[in-house]
């Protein structure tokens, strides 16, 4: 175990400017160089890049050794002094190809995002995408394995929207997303780097548009093309499209179908709304095409080792912590292989209650030994192999019998379903339980085999238990397991279901509520189908869920002869059962 950092080393690389002995590096993609007469550093930039590089000798050969480091996200260019020497160079000159992706992604922006979030995230991903590889290709840097990870990874997100209806794990995967493409900018490999990375693109949502602006107006009266020639012939396509389109959608009906399923709504009073989405999609592509030529280096941010304890003050707490945990696991292992009955008698309380109440404490009992893992690690003695061995021998086992606790937790959570049912907060909470231990795991793994991939490992399954929770569609498994406890408790006579509940699920939950019998299925479903009755947007706004909700209410409709004072009465039937 102490093998984990609690620190982060700056890297810094050592260049030369033009006029001085060695000659400069070659202008490639991915070479770090980009020193173009266009962007060429100031002078003052130029002293404080050579005093920043009498620092780096100063510390001795750690920041060399680093430059061919495999972990190494992105190929950075030479450090400035501002922003503690966080920041890269200033950028290279905006490249028309970037400022085409820009561009595009304002287009798309206005066109698709109005009518809602689904497939149009993923196609507004790619001209972004775009814009930010040519402005990363100008500043001379080369994507590594784990950029194109968090690009990936952050794609992959996009799709959840896509196909759930639920805007819960929908608005749960996009910001995973946007974590994921910010960190894929920045790089880095530290813990600095992964807590900072994610929101690092906002630093350039001001100085990424003032950017793009100094390019395009460099572009405006230079010789790489005229601007207003550019809005002349972007003036004189959108005429021609205009008018021989509704020429053609006149003269065949089919084919005026088509153009109205694929062109987006463009009205007149939604005018203001789709310039806001225009203004928006800009500013957000001129920010990620910035961050990707001008990123922060989050990975040299110095955080101060902690003091290290003598073995009696550090181990002790921690031993006697471990045997706590230990007599409470033991407690845990009788009950689970079938004491259960006679804990309830001991206690007075019901098979509900007992569950309910010893879930949310253990929870609080993962995080908090977490949280005691950091602060052991930080004050951790570190004289010797002995003290080595102490470290990994107390936390391994401390980490191992939380392990326990973690089941204990997920089966208390597993009962109170069984007793009232599962909810969006039941199986949320359950599932960042299941994150926590497999974090616990990886800081198990990390003791053995070195810490250097725990954060972004750690980063990763945060992401990939996002995508996994968007995608296994949790409205339709709440339905499908309260469905199932319907059915069960049916065959007892009692048929226990949470009608009101039921309602308030989205559009993915419409397949497993359709097995119900009626009258409570057309009562369980009656709102959903008035929800989806009441708009009927774009292919590019209607994510699968949805369509395939539409197709089964189309097929078998919610019956008329159902009422909402029958749907009160069974309702209130079942809240006394």
């Amino acid at each position: 175990m102490s093998d984990i950092p609690s620190t982060s080393e700056p890297r810094e690389r050592e260049t030369t400017r033009p006029g001085d002995d060695e000659p400069d590096a070659p202008e490639s993609f991915g070479s770090g160089g980009n020193r173009g007469p266009e962007d060429a550093v100031p002078e003052s930039e130029s002293r404080s890049a050579a005093r920043s590089v009498a620092r780096s000798s100063a510390k001795g050969d750690a920041a060399e050794d680093d430059e061919d480091d495999e972990d190494a996200d992105w190929d950075q260019p030479l450090p400035v002094p501002w922003l503690a020497d966080l920041q890269v160079t200033a950028p290279a000159p905006v490249r028309t190809a970037t400022l085409w992706a820009v561009l595009a992604t304002g287009l798309l922006s206005m066109l698709l995002l109005g009518d809602g979030l689904a497939l149009n995230l993923v196609l507004l991903a790619i001209p972004a995408a775009l814009a930010a590889y040519f402005a990363a290709q100008a500043a001379g840097r080369r994507p590594r394995a784990w950029a194109l990870v968090w690009g990936l990874g952050g794609i992959a997100l996009l799709f959840v929207p896509a196909l759930r209806d639920a805007g819960w794990p929908s608005f749960l995967a996009v910001a995973a997303a946007v974590a994921l493409g910010s960190m894929a900018l920045h790089g880095g490999r530290t813990w600095p780097a992964v807590l900072l990375g994610p929101i690092g693109v906002l630093n350039s949502l001001v100085t990424g548009p003032a950017w793009g602006w100094r390019g395009l107006r460099e572009r405006s009266g230079g010789t790489r093309g005229n601007l207003g020639a550019v809005l002349r012939a972007l003036a004189v396509t959108a005429v021609l499209l205009l008018v021989f389109g509704a020429l053609f959608a006149g003269a065949d009906a089919a084919f005026a179908d088509l153009l109205g399923e694929l062109v987006p709504d463009t009205s007149v009073s939604g005018g203001p709304w789709r310039l806001l989405l225009l203004l928006l999609g800009l500013v957000g592509a001129l920010a990620v095409a910035h961050t990707a030529a001008a990123p922060v280096q989050w990975d040299r941010v110095e955080v101060p080792a902690g003091r290290p304890r003598g073995r009696v003050e550090w181990a002790l707490p921690l031993i006697v912590l471990t045997a706590l945990f230990a007599a409470f696991n033991a407690v845990q292992l009788a009950v689970l292989f079938g004491g259960y009955d006679a804990v309830l008698e001991k206690t007075g309380q019901t098979y509900a209650e007992y569950a309910r109440q010893g879930f949310w404490q253990l929870l609080l009992v993962t995080l908090l030994t977490l949280l005691v893992i950091v602060f052991a690690l930080r004050w951790a003695p570190r004289d010797g192999g002995g003290d080595r061995k102490l470290v990994r021998g107390v936390l391994g086992t401390l980490c191992a019998l939380t392990l326990v606790v973690v089941a204990s937790a997920v089966r208390r959570m597993d009962m109170y379903v069984d007793a009232y049912g599962l909810t969006r907060l039941r199986v949320s909470v359950v599932a960042v339980e299941l994150w926590l231990g497999l974090v616990i795991v990886l800081i198990m793994a990390a003791g053995v085999w070195g810490a250097r991939w725990l954060p972004r490992v750690v980063a990763a399954s945060a992401a990939a238990g996002v995508l996994a929770f968007g995608l296994v569609s949790p409205d339709g498994l709440i339905a499908e397991r309260n469905v199932q406890r319907y059915e069960d408790t049916s065959k007892e006579g009692v048929g226990k279901f949470d009608l009101n509940y039921a309602q308030g699920l989205s559009a993915d939950a419409v397949p497993a509520l359709d097995a119900l019998e009626e009258p409570l299925r057309s009562c369980a479903l009656r709102s959903i189908a008035a929800d989806l009755e009441g708009g009927d947007a774009p292919w590019y706004a209607t994510s699968w869920g949805e369509a395939r909700a539409r197709d089964i209410l189309r097929d078998r409709p919610v019956s008329k002869d159902v009422d909402w004072s029958t749907c009160y009465e069974l309702s209130d039937d079942f809240m006394y059962r």
